[in-house]
């Protein structure tokens, strides 16, 4: 699996791509291997404020219903409708197509606890 090195990531799986004060934001390749088939996500609507690391969604799969944290503070300013009907998409290409949310930034604080792409690899190796 190949793990971009232009995002930042959470030790809950999540990664950040950040292009000035707006953050895209999805669950990791990992993660959505290990959820299995994906069968249904829940995202938050447009002008939700999110905290990082607190609950801002739920994907469900054939496996199990897991919470989608927030990795940043914000505010949703536009949601992936495509996965509303293609929720396969995250299994497909969680790195692209499979983003979820993207969200403006109102403390780049949170950014500082990410990992970059060489820690996450580690994260995922240690398990």
């Amino acid at each position: 699996m190949s793990i971009p090195s232009d995002r930042k990531y959470a030790e809950s799986h999540e990664w950040v791509m950040v292009e000035g004060d707006v953050a895209t934001m999805g669950i990791t390749q990992y993660a959505a291997d290990e959820l299995t088939d994906i069968t249904y996500v829940e995202l938050p609507q447009v002008g939700t404020a999110v905290n990082a690391e607190a609950p801002c969604g739920e994907i469900e799969s054939v496996k199990a219903t897991s919470e989608f944290l927030s990795a940043v503070d914000g505010n949703v300013v536009e949601v992936n409708e495509a996965l509303a009907d293609h929720p396969e998409y995250i299994n497909e290409d969680a790195f692209g197509k499979g983003w979820m949310i993207k969200i403006k930034l109102t403390d780049r604080g949170a950014l500082g606890g990410l990992m970059d792409a060489a820690a996450y690899e580690r994260h995922i190796a240690d398990g």
